[in-house]
């Protein structure tokens, strides 16, 4: 079984895999007893967070929305006896359409609460601030 920092660390690494491959769904039972907080209305639960997901991002005749997701500079304090966690971390959103160069699109950060439930870790609520933004016109509704 990871420690608990591994498994906070997988999560937060899933979530970037599962928006690269546009897999909203998987996004959804990531967030199934979770709260997303982005540019728009708070999404809570699998079912919002796939909607959100669903209507916000472009994908492509791949399936995807053409991005990499990268994680950094990620700080995680775990209270093992209270069974939670948070974390703060910057990303970084690539982008590569069809034809087109690999370019910055957002940058931002991340701030996540976790909890352990029957000793399995989840995302609690994930706030996502864009603090810079570039050209979002292909990627965002």
């Amino acid at each position: 079984m990871p420690t608990s920092h591994r498994a906070i660390e997988n999560l937060i690494a899933t979530y970037a895999e599962l928006v690269d491959d546009g897999d909203f769904t998987g996004l959804g039972a990531l967030f199934a007893d979770a709260t997303f907080i982005g540019g728009g209305e708070p999404a809570h639960g699998r079912d919002a967070v796939e909607k959100m997901f669903r209507d916000t991002l472009i994908t492509y005749d791949d399936g995807t929305p053409r991005t990499q997701h990268v994680t950094t500079n990620t700080i995680i304090e775990v209270d093992e006896d209270a069974g939670t966690a948070t974390s703060r971390a910057y990303f970084t959103v690539l982008q590569a359409l069809p034809g087109g160069p690999l370019r910055t699109i957002a940058c931002g950060r991340y701030h996540d609460r976790f909890a352990r439930t029957n000793g399995e870790w989840h995302f609690a609520e994930r706030r996502a601030r864009v603090t810079l933004t570039g050209d979002l016109s292909q990627h965002l509704r």
